[in-house]
């Protein structure tokens, strides 16, 4: 069934892209669609299917980053509840382009992405480190809260950055709440040097994800070094959602829901369920925008909104459970 699942993903993704490109503030016709799609410009109506074009893809990519980062982040951590957004990962991207914003003037460059993904690995390590704490070690529900916790400072020292910095503050706050408008086609570019290191770090880390799966003490006796595996994972699901925060703002709850609904269908085989998440993270980001355009027409809402009430509900089911059982 998991070619067949699959095939069915794809081409919901392919369907999606089309109304993606197809619907927003404007009504276009198929002629100024098949225009626009080839780069004219002409009319108002091509305009606006070319500025389409490159938040769709933008939307398919960040999608499928943080499903696969919160795939690798919740194999890694053994925490149903681990999600760039829920760990603090996205907040510390966040901070960190504000401060070098605010502090440094630095503009969009391979600079500023590259200090997103330290500010996201600088959280990371921040928070398990705190999660690890006391008895138990790092617990899915200590995690969670340190995550929380961590996200929250963050929030409020980005806050204090930009409190009189009137020059960016407006773009700040619109950044923060996370979304694809306004996206071209030399962002992507900036950004899919970083994106395919990502994927292709984790795709290749999927075996070893799967020892970690068993415990430290199997893995270990099965020959895995435990400390690189974790490392070199990481390192991946770090540099995918870094990038998209550089780009997009932070977008939560895509890698904690996405990969929970393709356990149910591929099973807990990160060797399938990493591309499963890439290809379910797409359709949903790409539906959320699309319906956030639906909705607040003639405006729109930011994808990071919808995200948020999709994903915030399944988040408190997990929570709720009588037991947080670890992957």
């Amino acid at each position: 069934m998991r070619p067949v699942w699959l095939g069915v993903g794809l081409v919901v993704v392919a369907l999606l892209s089309v109304v993606s490109v197809t619907t927003g503030s404007r009504d276009v016709s198929w002629s100024e669609i098949w225009a626009g799609v080839q780069g004219s410009t002409e009319t108002i109506g091509e305009a606006a299917v070319v500025k389409r074009v490159p938040r769709t893809v933008m939307a398919l990519l960040a999608g499928a980053a943080l499903g696969v980062s919160g795939a690798v982040m919740q194999g890694v951590t053994r925490n149903p509840l681990a999600d760039p957004g829920i760990l603090g990962v996205n907040a510390g991207a966040a901070f960190a382009v504000v401060v070098a914003m605010a502090w440094f003037n630095i503009a969009l460059s391979h600079t500023y992405v590259w200090t997103a993904i330290l500010g996201a690995a600088l959280a990371a390590v921040f928070v398990y480190a705190i999660g690890s704490l006391g008895p138990g070690g790092a617990t899915p529900l200590k995690l969670a809260l340190a995550g929380t916790a961590t996200g929250v400072a963050l929030a409020s020292f980005i806050n204090a950055v930009v409190l009189g910095r009137n020059d960016i503050g407006d773009g700040v706050r619109a950044w923060m709440v996370g979304g694809v408008g306004g996206i071209t086609f030399d962002r992507i570019v900036l950004v899919l040097p970083f994106l395919l290191a990502g994927f292709a770090i984790s795709l290749l880390s999927a075996r070893a994800i799967n020892t970690l799966a068993l415990g430290e003490e199997v893995a270990t006796g099965l020959g895995e070094n435990v400390v690189v595996a974790r490392g070199v994972s990481s390192l991946g699901a770090v540099l995918l959602s870094g990038a998209v925060t550089a780009v997009c703002g932070p977008i939560g709850f895509v890698g904690l829901a996405v990969p929970h609904v393709c356990r149910l269908l591929v099973g807990v085989d990160h060797r399938w369920l990493l591309p499963f998440s890439a290809i379910a993270g797409a359709a949903l980001l790409v539906a959320a925008d699309v319906l956030g355009r639906i909705i607040a027409r003639p405006s729109e809402l930011e994808v990071g909104i919808i995200t948020a009430f999709i994903g915030a509900p399944i988040f408190i089911w997990i929570a709720r459970q009588r037991k947080v059982k670890e992957l």
